[in-house]
């Protein structure tokens, strides 16, 4: 593990966050996945008019987030053009095939220093609604904490935001347990928030998932 540095804020100095807008909020959209439980990529696949990760993309921007980063693996070229329209950052994660946490540590890496805080969502959730990401900023920028996770019914969901304080610790994720690894360090940090939004624990991973959810949107 590399030593620790300084981070860019001081935790104890770090900027009030009542003064922060969504603005100061970047989102991670994790997308680089084989698919293989689906057969085919399933982040191209048709979900309402759009593809599922166009969706993704759409629901982040209606929340209010306007600063986007999409990180890529498999299908690399065809998930970028599919995006080109759309007002987001693609970052292309070599490593991609070691894990989930290789793509958090990719789009990490690639933020701008002015970051301040950044909210991690699975490119798989083509419906997390535009109310749940909102409560989880305000608990954020309202609860004196640097971590907040969302719930549905005490079941925790994404997508969490990390305050980037923990910069240098979202950088370098234990491959053994991904984030957890900064909740698990962090743990008086933790703000849970409820959502009742039983679509943060949900997401498509097999063609009945997709077929399951399409049903749910017609």
């Amino acid at each position: 593990m590399p030593e620790q540095k300084t981070e860019t804020f001081e935790r104890d100095e770090y900027i009030s966050k009542k003064s922060l807008t969504m603005n100061d909020i970047w989102a991670i959209v994790l997308a680089a996945g084989l698919s293989t439980r689906m057969g085919t990529q399933k982040l191209l696949l048709p979900f309402n008019g759009k593809s599922i990760v166009e969706k993704v993309v759409e629901n982040i921007l209606n929340s209010g987030i306007d600063k986007v980063m999409v990180v890529l693996g498999a299908n690399h070229d065809e998930i970028a053009e599919l995006l080109k329209s759309w007002p987001v950052k693609t970052v292309r994660n070599g490593n991609f095939r070691e894990g989930m946490h290789s793509s958090v540590i990719s789009g990490v890496k690639a933020l701008p220093a002015n970051a301040r805080a950044v909210l991690i969502f699975l490119g798989d959730q083509p419906f997390i609604p535009e109310n749940a990401v909102q409560k989880v900023v305000e608990g954020w920028k309202n609860s004196g904490k640097g971590i907040v996770i969302p719930l549905f019914s005490g079941k925790r969901g994404h997508p969490p935001l990390y305050d980037l304080k923990y910069r240098f610790e979202l950088s370098n994720l234990d491959p053994e347990v991904g984030l957890r690894s900064v909740a698990q360090k962090f743990p008086d940090d933790i703000f849970e928030v409820e959502t009742f939004c039983p679509e943060i624990v949900r997401d498509i991973d097999t063609p009945d998932d997709y077929t399951h959810e399409l049903n749910n949107t017609n």
